[in-house]
């Protein structure tokens, strides 16, 4: 009977904060009022009888919280590393006559949760064994630990944190050209449960799977009851099975077989004793404990020949290159291609076609190649896209150099674009999220942005969507109607062309005095004249206006909208007009720093987001704080002044 309960908590949990998320974010329902209040009722009531409340549920609202650093926390009891082997007749060797439990190795980071009183007090990272850090207030948004269990006197467990590998393509795909994409899951996981910020760590989808108890709990005898007990008081355990010496082998092949199915990494197993009072007695060395031990996947290496190297453009522009090789078998299965990743790692390997190479599958999984042995490359990246035929750039980030394609009607781009294209600061087209928009495209009514001015052609389809109906469709028509009326500025942004923000295209906008001809038309030593506009976004912005495609997306567009009035052009004699402010604090004459910025941009002034030597006001009400900008003022001598002090620095302009 408990299991069931817990199993339907979880499902509630789960569902009622899908359904929130999509009400309250996306402007949409998947459940209708009756409905949620009905099973928001039953699963307080189970949390009620269980006295289990997960981290998502909505009976529960975690407050998120912003801090300067992570506290250290001494750790009540050492944490060892494992002694790791690849070799199963030392996990034999190793079980003698005992039972065993072997169980994932998850590739994530270990947590040690402290509960007292039936909360969740505590939450520590493994940090060096020693000492750890405090991310509390993190762990309280992971996706499925409890904050509350049925369990009153103190309980320490350990556990690992990990994100999926669909939940870190989704975040991968979801951020902004210039940046740096996440390398794998559990380097992602680690910057996420370390977050200073913990609204942050909310958004990243992080699970804790529980694999020990440290110290509390019922009297047991065993570490599988340990672990059963546990998932009756709500906790997801890491899925172990029981071996001898008789079954570790066929264990393991099991293990090996499934890993391929799973949304998670694992970088092997780990072996220990089940029995508590047997592991206690064996004490440990001054660097592993005696009662464990990793067994790490035996990387298969195979040998192959380069065919050739595909360009991959993705939804974000970024274009992969991939190798193809001649088929080899490699765990069981036929591997021909692997993701290079970026053009750094297709240099550092020195890639050329016919290159004998060594390939093998990371965490027994994800084709890899390991060794170049010919090194005959690198071979030359593309210069247009291999989608769309617009030219391609090179970016260097902080560690990597990435190939991207700047065409944002590119058809690989086309969801990030409208994406992009409807968000806030944009089209600000409300109520259609990425996956009302996702619909759209594999119904066929996007075609290009002017569709979304069309899609009244399919009231009748769309009104019978998952998720939508004729509340829904309603509130879109009214969004999309309402942002037929668009700044200029506001519009060029929505285009997506690369680099060009709100501000660079506020910039471009002005000087061409909102003439949407002359901006199409601009040279890129028209654009490179305008103070902020370098040669970088000078060239992706006329070679965006370039392609006949992104003209006619354009033309399109004008038929459907009607731009705003912009403000008068300020006069030369304006003491605003032409120079850069920064804004920084809290504002009391402005609604918010936005409208301020607005203001100064109306009258011919730049506002950018950092203090620079071409920097001429920085505006702060609290002109003796210690902030960085402050102190980066004072040393370059810009000057500091009150939003008094611009106010009368506008004089009659305003």
């Amino acid at each position: 009977m408990r299991t069931e309960q817990m199993n339907r908590l979880k499902e509630l949990t789960a569902l009622l904060s899908k359904a929130a998320y999509v009400y309250e974010q996306e402007n949409t329902e998947i459940m209708s009022n009756y409905e949620y209040d009905k099973l928001y009722d039953e699963l307080k009531h189970l949390e009620q009888e269980t006295g289990v409340v997960l981290a998502q549920s909505v009976t529960r609202k975690v407050g998120y919280e912003v801090v300067s650093s992570l506290p250290k926390v001494t750790h009540s009891r050492k944490m060892l590393s494992l002694d790791k082997t690849k070799e199963i007749s030392k996990l034999k060797t190793f079980l003698l006559n005992q039972e065993g439990l072997l169980s994932w190795k998850l590739d994530g980071l270990t947590i040690v949760c402290t509960y007292n009183n039936g909360e969740l007090i505590r939450a520590v990272t493994r940090g060096n064994g020693e000492i750890g850090e405090d991310i509390t207030n993190n762990a309280k948004t992971f996706k499925n630990i409890p904050l509350t269990i049925d369990y009153k006197e103190l309980l320490v467990i350990r556990g690992e944190a990990v994100i999926t590998y669909s939940d870190f393509q989704k975040i991968n795909e979801s951020l902004n050209e210039n940046e740096e994409k996440y390398k794998n899951p559990r380097n992602l996981c680690s910057g996420s449960v370390r977050q200073l910020n913990s609204e942050i760590t909310a958004k990243r989808n992080v699970r804790l799977y529980a694999f020990a108890v440290v110290e509390g709990g019922e009297e047991m005898g065993t570490k599988s009851q340990q672990l059963e007990w546990l998932c009756l008081k709500g906790f997801e355990v890491v899925e172990y099975k029981k071996v001898t010496k008789e079954t570790i082998e066929e264990r393991v092949a099991e293990f090996s077989q499934e890993i391929s199915k799973k949304d998670f990494a694992s970088d092997g197993l780990v072996l220990t004793y089940n029995d508590i009072a047997y592991s206690k007695s064996l004490g440990e060395t001054s660097k592993f404990p005696k009662d464990s031990i990793a067994f790490k996947w035996q990387d298969e290496i195979a040998e192959t020949k380069i065919i050739r190297i595909e360009w991959n453009t993705s939804r974000t522009g970024l274009i992969n290159p991939v190798a193809v090789f001649e088929p080899v078998d490699i765990e069981g299965t036929t591997v021909e291609r692997a993701s290079v990743h970026n053009l750094s790692i297709l240099e550092d390997l020195k890639l050329g076609i016919g290159d004998k190479v060594k390939v093998y599958k990371a965490n027994m999984i994800i084709p890899q190649i390991s060794e170049n042995m010919t090194q005959t490359g690198p071979v030359k990246e593309p210069e247009l896209c291999p989608v769309c035929g617009a030219h391609t750039i090179i970016k260097q980030d902080k560690s990597s150099k990435t190939l991207y394609c700047v065409n944002a009607s590119c058809k690989a781009q086309k969801l990030r674009g409208f994406v992009h294209f409807t968000s806030r600061d944009a089209m600000n087209i409300e109520g259609l999220s990425e996956a009302t928009i996702q619909k759209f495209l594999e119904s066929g009514y996007l075609k290009e942005f002017s569709s979304l001015y069309h899609l009244a052609d399919f009231k009748e389809q769309i009104v019978q969507m998952e998720g939508l109906g004729e509340k829904s469709y309603h509130n879109l028509m009214m969004s999309v109607e309402k942002s037929r009326n668009v700044g200029l500025p506001n519009f060029i942004y929505a285009l997506g062309i690369l680099q060009v923000g709100l501000n660079t295209a506020k910039l471009i906008c002005k000087h061409f005095n909102y003439d949407v001809v002359k901006i199409m038309n601009a040279s890129e030593s028209d654009l490179t004249s305008i103070a902020g506009i370098g040669p970088v976004i000078a060239k992706t912005f006329s070679e965006y206006f370039s392609l006949e495609t992104n003209k006619d997306v354009v033309q399109n567009m004008l038929k459907e909208l009607q731009f705003q009035q912009e403000g008068t052009i300020p006069s030369a004699e304006s003491p605003v007009k032409d120079k850069t402010f920064v804004i920084t604090g809290e504002v009391h004459h402005f609604k918010n720093r936005k409208e301020l910025q607005a203001k100064i941009e109306s009258l011919g002034g730049k506002v950018t987001g950092s203090v620079s030597k071409s920097t001429d006001y920085l505006i702060n009400n609290d002109s003796e704080s210690s902030s960085s900008k402050n102190k980066k003022a004072k040393e370059l001598g810009v000057s500091i002044i009150t939003e008094e002090d611009f106010i009368q620095l506008m004089g009659h302009t305003s």
